[in-house]
């Protein structure tokens, strides 16, 4: 390919515009949006992963007997939001550099709720009597630290394990035997099995949840082609300049009007004041509790609840919800390149993404949260709505997470988000990371009886048997709690049992790479341009491409980007430059550059 052009800034620019694969985006991975969209696009990321990063304090909060403690609630709420931002920048800045948001991982709660429903750790029968429990009480603070140490400690041994697998190239490794017929049921499966909770917050109030689905819907599809005219002034006259509001905001505005028609509805008593009355969830003043007793500032700091403590069963069954977040995250990975037109992620860079990962599950464990971190499948699905893929709108919501965490009253303020509000959205964004997982069938032969059986029977069985697990969690006791616990959140993760029938029929069921769809896989990462490849992926300042190409030492590190393709067999790539040279030989200053 040869192209001329005048410096490196141009050369990335044009590259972005002539991108097929980005032609649909506002905003590429490469691109920076001015800096007021970036906030404003970070807030809707941040709105976008609300629900998931409440809900996981609110669930673990019985279990912790702090379910009549909201004060406490909502220090736990504020601290997943400050590490969630700093997890999310160390992603985006040093991991796999695609803009994916980290933030509190469900695949932990199933074996942190199994450790604690252990009989050393159950609650007193005391602290579920609110008239018996005294929130500043020594007592009761011991009662619910202790707890909360015994999981740090078991977090933060299994994320060391997490760090190995990714810093070692172990998950790299493996990559060259996972294909669409692995990542497809993944992907699928991430959101598949939420249509329960989903559809159950939701239903607490279908009018508000279809009028946000409606809303979404019509900004992001029927909408998103009109430019509303917004005046400019330059330096020698003003003028107007077209901007696409519904294509770029259609999350955010959607919430926006769904919550203000909740408040005006609560202020005028249109929705019940019962709780158990049908549409109470609606109402706006559902958890004025935690917005009242939360502090307007609060640094959240590691070892806050005193120093964490390990056991053997937490250890083995907080592993198991890592291998389950891992097998997630390499299919977000793929699935966000895919989104923001940026080619898939090389083997070095999902190393480094499973890594970062491991470390903020380390700073995870070590502020207290009660919960790892993982790439949220519900931000990639607004990538696809969005049509912005630009990482700066990450680091954006990375900083609007650390402010959360550290300002209590305004974090506090947007759990007041309705229930139904929340889930009308969440089906949205849900259909959108089905159907990404699903478009990676596209390079596999669907017309091969091999591949129709692999990926059916993969997302059949995802479906079926965790929800057999979960209804007949004693058919599976083999007499080992350790064991069980493993064995009970490997099979009740859908992606999980999905993800590994599709590897191992893919694997071992004979087929040609082409019907495969591995030779397609194979072709587009081979076509994609190299130089694009190592500005998304690479480190940030050159390190790995200009500085520290020439140690030995740090190219033999896996998660260390390279100028040439990995792999037996492949060739390297060199670069020819031609610059116009004058009468002395000199280059000629500010002359174009051809390069091939």
């Amino acid at each position: 390919v040869l192209g001329s052009h005048s410096d490196g800034q141009s050369r990335k620019r044009d590259g972005q515009r002539r991108s097929p694969s980005s032609s649909h985006l506002a905003y590429g991975v490469l691109d920076i949006p001015p800096w007021y969209l970036c906030i404003f696009l970070g807030i809707q990321h941040f709105l976008t992963a609300l629900g998931g990063l409440v809900a996981v304090p609110l669930i673990l909060a019985k279990d912790l007997c702090l379910q009549h403690d909201p004060l406490t609630q909502s220090y736990l709420i504020s601290t997943i939001f400050f590490v969630s931002g700093i997890c999310t920048l160390l992603q985006v800045l040093l991991g796999v550099r695609l803009p994916i948001l980290q933030g509190g991982t469900f695949a932990f709660v199933a074996p942190s709720l199994a450790m604690l429903s252990l009989p050393t750790w159950k609650c007193p029968e005391w602290t579920f009597d609110a008239s018996q429990v005294n929130t500043s009480s020594p007592e009761f603070i011991e009662e619910w630290q202790k707890r909360i140490r015994e999981l740090q400690g078991a977090i933060m041994v299994a994320s060391c394990v997490q760090m190995l697998v990714g810093f070692s190239g172990i998950i790299g490794f493996l990559m060259r035997f996972i294909g669409p017929l692995t990542i497809a049921p993944t992907i699928s499966l991430v959101a598949l099995p939420l249509f329960d909770s989903a559809g159950s917050d939701a239903g607490s109030h279908w009018g508000i949840a279809a009028m946000t689905i409606f809303l979404i819907v019509l900004f992001s599809q029927y909408m998103k082609n009109i430019a509303l005219p917004v005046p400019v002034c330059g330096r020698e006259k003003r003028h107007t300049a077209k901007f696409y509001l519904f294509q770029i905001f259609p999350v955010l505005l959607a919430l926006c009007i769904s919550w203000l028609l909740c408040f005006v509805l609560t202020t005028t008593n249109t929705f019940p004041s019962a709780p158990t009355a049908y549409g109470y969830l609606a109402r706006t003043d559902t958890k004025g509790s935690v917005l009242s007793q939360a502090p307007w500032f609060r640094f959240p700091y590691p070892g806050q609840w005193g120093l964490p403590t390990v056991s053997l069963a937490g250890v083995f069954g907080i592993i198991a919800g890592v291998i389950s977040s891992m097998v997630e995250s390499v299919g977000d990975y793929y699935a966000c390149a895919r989104l923001v037109g940026a080619p898939p992620p090389p083997k070095h860079a999902i190393n480094r993404g499973i890594g970062i990962e491991g470390l903020g599950c380390l700073l995870a464990g070590a502020w207290g949260t009660g919960n790892g971190t993982t790439s949220y499948s519900e931000n990639v699905g607004a990538l696809g709505i969005t049509r912005v893929g630009s990482r700066m709108v990450i680091v954006a919501a990375g900083c609007v997470l650390l402010l959360m965490g550290v300002f209590g009253k305004i974090g506090a303020a947007f759990a007041t988000i309705p229930t139904p509000v929340i889930g009308g959205m969440f089906l949205v964004m849900f259909g959108v990371i089905t159907a990404v997982g699903i478009s990676n069938l596209q390079y596999v032969d669907m017309n091969s009886s091999r591949n129709i059986f692999v990926f059916g029977f993969s997302i059949y069985c995802g479906l079926a048997i965790p929800n057999w697990v979960n209804k007949n969690p004693e058919r599976l006791q083999t007499g080992i709690l350790q064991l069980d616990q493993i064995i009970q959140v490997l099979l009740t993760t859908g992606m999980f049992v999905g993800g590994f029938l599709g590897f191992l029929l893919d694997n071992t069921i004979p087929g040609s790479l082409e019907e495969r769809g591995l030779l397609a896989w194979i072709q587009i990462q081979e076509s994609e341009e190299l130089t694009k490849a190592l500005e998304v992926y690479g480190l940030p300042c050159g390190i790995g491409t200009k500085f520290g190409t020439k140690s030995s030492c740090v190219q033999w590190l896996p998660f260390w980007p390279r100028l040439e393709h990995d792999g037996k067999g492949a060739a390297g790539v060199s670069q020819l430059s031609l610059c116009p040279q004058d009468s002395s030989g000199e280059h000629q200053k500010g002359a174009a550059e051809t390069r091939m």
